[in-house]
């Protein structure tokens, strides 16, 4: 199993997912602190990417403009409120990422969406 990083595009294979859950390969931001989990965890914290700015409430919402370094083809959206933990059987890796001060925007929305902030 690699290593995966904070920041790092990953994709993820929700295609058993329940009705109003993701139920494609989509893909998705690790969110969890590289020194919070043994290599050996099974799992990964992430939040989905969307297409569809209108999935989640707007606070809780980062725009991802596309850049050479998150290899994004058009504008998506982490969406914060939907962080969830994927099995790392159900994540493929990709050398995309998205920028240090992007994912300490995402982070806060966590923070705020489950009242930390």
């Amino acid at each position: 199993m690699s290593t995966l990083r904070a920041g790092q595009i990953v994709l993820v294979d929700w295609r058993d997912g329940l009705p109003r859950e993701p139920n494609k390969l989509r893909p998705a931001i690790v969110v969890e602190d590289d020194e919070g989990f043994d290599d050996s965890y099974p799992n990964v914290i992430v939040v989905p990417l969307s297409g569809d700015v209108l999935t989640a409430p707007w606070e809780f919402t980062l725009a991802i403009d596309p850049t050479a370094e998150n290899g994004c083809s058009a504008r998506c959206y982490a969406l914060s409120c939907s962080v969830t933990t994927a099995s790392m059987h159900r994540v493929r890796p990709t050398p995309s990422r998205i920028l240090p001060e992007q994912l300490s925007a995402i982070r806060r929305q966590i923070a705020m969406a489950i009242g930390l902030e």
